[in-house]
């Protein structure tokens, strides 16, 4: 309202020093052309002048867009169309989210070409064909994404590759995801998808090169990173364990995490290796020293079957029963290296001390082959005996002929 009253007084002036003007300096304006004379007053004049200017402007302005009517008809075309394609393709995609496929890939597919977003209409339409298990389709929906829009090769790539993952085609969805790694190294969707590919394909040496990057960028709980570390180097160890590769074992286990050199299975195992490799005294000094840090039946176990040096072997686990005096795996341990140190009364010993504390198959088939080589057959018998009957009580229960049956 302030404005109008002010445009009105702006007005008003403007009107007032006009017509003083016009007053104030009187004048005419006289055309003549041949024998014909138009007079008429000077501010008269001017205003018919201001006039055929204005309409002179605008037939101007109107001739000039007459000349191209056929392009303006194609621009608004264009823009009727865009419009429209926008309202189908934001139908196609509450399709998607909803889960109707078809129509979701029909919407998508009908409104691309005229979308201003073709990139988005044909991924979309993709996953929706893909879902439908019509692959051929969504692979040709690919291509023409990755032609619709300059630079969309990472984003068609890993739709392609996340599509080939679902369909169990996890080389191929390698393949595509290597390649891409090394355009974008740090994309943290390229680094979830490798993760999955590396376990289809169980390719551990690519796992173990991608969990620190996958920590690096919050890619991996701290659980699931300990799983899968865990999971390579065990898959990675028995590798080098079938290849002979000793030397890789070793360099494995030098890398390898400081909390997975206390796991017992890995201790386990890099131990073999090391001992099939002929190098029996780093397995038992491995042994010892995971011993010294975490008591383990499994590892004293085996720690009994190894042989280096029998009689500091055996000085050292009797030291470990001073803490330890009623540890059957340990006392089984200890007849073991005593039979390779020749003590056979100490063995007999401690293998009974084993069966007593807890009354095991092993340890009366060790005392039956014992009693056996001494010439003590009755004994040897009767812990035979006790042996198939310890050994028949593990069991599981299963139905059994009876006598009568033929």
């Amino acid at each position: 309202m302030r404005k109008l009253i002010l445009f009105i007084v702006i007005g008003l002036a403007a009107g007032a020093l006009i017509g003083q003007l016009m007053m104030s300096t009187p004048g005419y304006i006289l055309i003549r052309v041949g024998d014909i004379s138009l007079q008429t007053s000077f501010w008269f004049g001017m205003l018919l002048l201001f006039a055929l200017f204005l309409v002179l402007h605008f037939v101007l302005r109107l001739l000039w867009r007459l000349r191209r009517p056929v392009s303006r008809m194609k621009l608004w075309n264009a823009r009727t169309r865009n419009r429209q394609a926008m309202h189908r393709t934001v139908k196609g995609l509450v399709a998607l989210a909803e889960g109707r496929w078809k129509r979701a890939e029909q919407s998508l597919t009908r409104s691309a070409q005229d979308s201003s977003t073709p990139l988005v209409n044909y991924l979309s339409a993709a996953l929706a064909a893909h879902y439908q298990g019509r692959h051929e389709q969504a692979d040709e929906l690919l291509k023409k994404a990755h032609h619709s829009t300059e630079g969309a090769d990472s984003a068609v790539g890993l739709m392609q590759a996340q599509l080939m993952l679902d369909r169990q085609q996890s080389e191929q969805a390698l393949a595509t995801l290597t390649r891409l790694q090394t355009q974008m190294p740090e994309h943290p969707q390229v680094l979830k998808l490798l993760k999955q590919a590396y376990l289809n394909v169980e390719d551990w040496e690519g796992m173990r090169r991608l969990l620190p990057k996958l920590e690096r960028h919050d890619l991996i709980s701290e659980e699931e990173r300990r799983v899968l570390e865990r999971r390579t180097y065990l898959a990675l160890l028995t590798q080098a364990g079938q290849q002979q590769d000793t030397e890789r074992a070793r360099t494995l286990w030098a890398e390898m995490p400081e909390a997975l050199r206390g796991d017992v299975d890995l201790v386990l195992l890099q131990a073999s290796i090391l001992e099939r490799g002929n190098d029996a005294a780093e397995a038992e000094s491995m042994i010892r020293q995971s011993l010294r840090n975490r008591w383990d039946s499994r590892l004293v176990a085996h720690y009994g079957l190894l042989s280096v040096e029998p009689e500091r072997q055996l000085v050292t686990a009797e030291k470990w029963l001073q803490e330890r005096p009623n540890d059957p795996e340990l006392l089984m341990a200890l007849g073991r290296l005593s039979l390779r140190n020749a003590y056979w009364g100490k063995a007999q010993e401690y293998f009974e001390a084993s069966h007593r504390q807890r009354p095991s198959g092993v340890a009366c088939a060790e005392l039956a082959r014992l009693y056996a080589s001494l010439g003590q057959h009755s004994k040897s018998q009767h812990y035979y005996r006790k042996s198939v009957e310890l050994l028949d009580r593990s069991l599981p229960a299963l139905p059994q002929p009876s006598e009568h049956t033929s």
